[in-house]
């Protein structure tokens, strides 16, 4: 969807090219053309054994080169399991947590991490930090996806640590009705020089019409990812829009 927070996360993985280890849900989409980050994905909660496989089959070094990525609801269903296993074999390995905030592919329903039931009633809330220290991670790093440079950053000093990490990649389902973006964004054909560089975020707002890239009005959300990755500040705010 325009503006999903796993765009973001793909978006660098890609960059960085790292093996990833996936999992089920909507972020699963990440195999697709262009994010094409995934490259393994078994069952509800496998990427976490399927990367400490990886590292076990082909020694410490691949632990630098991989990370598993599951969901947050998911990682609550099936994934603390995968991440304890991780612990007991001494796993050099990245574990990156999507906390978009619900159970997304299949209906925003609520879960552990979301702080109310299944019938949206106040409950007490797993706070995925504390959760992973007490299983052992010693190294757990949050951070906003959408902050690409430091997103970025914290992957590449996490996938280099001589020990364990999880990585929280934390922001909400776009879809979710408190979720409130900016103004719709568009390109200023002046300054765009065609270098289809936002097109390598998948977005479905953004449309390659042959001689032009453009923005579609009606699908953008004003999530404000596509100008980061802009070289030449050519994606702009629709004229007459406030923030």
């Amino acid at each position: 969807c325009a503006g999903c927070p796993h765009r973001a996360t793909y978006y660098v993985l890609k960059k960085l090219k790292l093996t990833v280890s996936g999992d089920i849900g909507c972020y699963t989409l990440g195999a697709l053309a262009p994010l094409e980050s995934v490259d393994t994905t078994v069952c509800m909660g496998a990427s976490v054994g399927v990367a400490l496989g990886m590292e076990k089959a082909r020694g410490a070094e691949q632990s630098k080169k991989t990370v598993a990525v599951i969901g947050d609801s998911t990682f609550i269903h099936s994934g603390i399991t995968g991440l304890i296993d991780m612990v007991y074999n001494n796993s050099k390995g990245t574990v990156i947590i999507l906390d978009n905030s619900i159970t997304g592919m299949t209906g925003h329903q609520h879960n552990p991490t979301t702080g109310f039931n299944i019938k949206g009633e106040p409950a007490k809330q797993v706070d995925l930090v504390k959760l992973c220290h007490a299983v052992g991670v010693d190294r757990v790093k949050v951070c906003d996806p959408f902050n690409l440079k430091e997103f970025e950053q914290i992957v590449k000093e996490e996938v280099a640590a001589d020990e364990l990490s999880v990585i929280i990649a934390q922001r909400p389902c776009a879809l979710l009705k408190y979720v409130k973006f900016g103004p719709v964004l568009t390109i200023n054909q002046d300054k765009c020089t065609k270098c289809r560089m936002c097109m390598k975020l998948g977005c479905p707002a953004i449309v390659d019409r042959g001689n032009h890239i453009e923005i579609n009005p009606t699908q953008c959300v004003g999530c404000d990812l596509c100008p980061r990755v802009c070289k030449f500040n050519a994606i702009e705010k629709a004229g007459g829009q406030d923030e």
